[in-house]
């Protein structure tokens, strides 16, 4: 519902965050037309939404914030519901003898943990969570991809990791990332960890990405790659309408976890 002209600043900034949510981004000009409001009016809703963290104020409009991304061991205590609800959805991806690359994160865990019991499956991971939960399962061959241990990102990074990637092809790669956007792609909060993940996209076939709803429409300061790089994009069951239609305007194949 589109506030009248005299509605409070604060009940228009959560109009925007709505629509932020729904879109992925907004426009100060289409803003103030919807709104009924001032361009100046809207800038500065704008502004004070982003001194609060609530949205990333760019030339012409805003963008979601970028999802906090606190230690992996952190990371994997929320949204273990929908985690574990797109872990199995995306599990499904792997065929019997794929080679699987699983990136470091705490939704990848879940679908460590939830594998399907298939013939010939070789994970490699440079996630050492997830190469212990794997090794602890027995039957299925696994490869720790070594390097620079970073406790944040709860994975190996740096030089001797991307050497790792420049001899390896694997059939399916499950990438983590902060951020993915239908226009801009794929985003990573350091840089170092963004090269490695470029070097795995390189050697895959094919890559899936599994993000909850506050990764969608979000950027973040170091781009791994395009939207072009996504074969599959795995999302909540109640995932917004209008950031769906926007990746598959891009071609991408849209799977929906199922909210049981």
């Amino acid at each position: 519902m589109t506030p009248a002209p005299d509605t409070l600043p604060s009940e228009r900034q959560q109009t925007i965050l709505g629509l932020l949510q729904q879109h992925g981004r907004v426009l100060s000009a289409q803003l103030a037309v919807d709104l009924q409001v001032s361009e100046d009016s809207i800038r500065r809703d704008l502004r004070d939404l982003a001194q609060q963290g609530l949205c990333r104020k760019v030339y012409g409009g805003a963008l979601p914030a970028t999802p906090d991304f606190p230690p992996l061991s952190a990371r994997q205590t929320v949204q273990k519901t929908q985690k574990q609800a797109l872990a199995r959805e995306a599990a499904a991806q792997i065929r019997a003898g794929d080679t699987v690359l699983l990136d470091a994160g705490s939704t990848n865990s879940a679908i460590a943990a939830c594998l399907p019991a298939l013939e010939g499956l070789h994970i490699l991971t440079n996630a050492p969570d997830i190469a212990l939960t794997l090794m602890a399962r027995g039957g299925i061959e696994v490869t720790l991809i070594g390097g620079r241990l970073d406790p944040r990102i709860g994975a190996t990074v740096g030089a001797q990791a991307l050497e790792a990637m420049g001899g390896l092809r694997v059939d399916l790669f499950f990438i983590g990332t902060c951020a993915v956007d239908a226009q801009q792609g794929l985003w990573a909060v350091d840089g170092e960890e963004a090269a490695l993940k470029r070097a795995m996209l390189a050697a895959s076939s094919r890559c899936v990405v599994v993000a909850t709803n506050d990764k969608l429409g979000a950027q973040a300061s170091h781009r791994i790659g395009t939207v072009d790089d996504i074969d599959v994009l795995v999302l909540e069951a109640d995932a917004p309408a209008p950031q769906i239609d926007a990746f598959v305007r891009r071609g991408v194949d849209i799977q929906l976890a199922s909210r049981r």
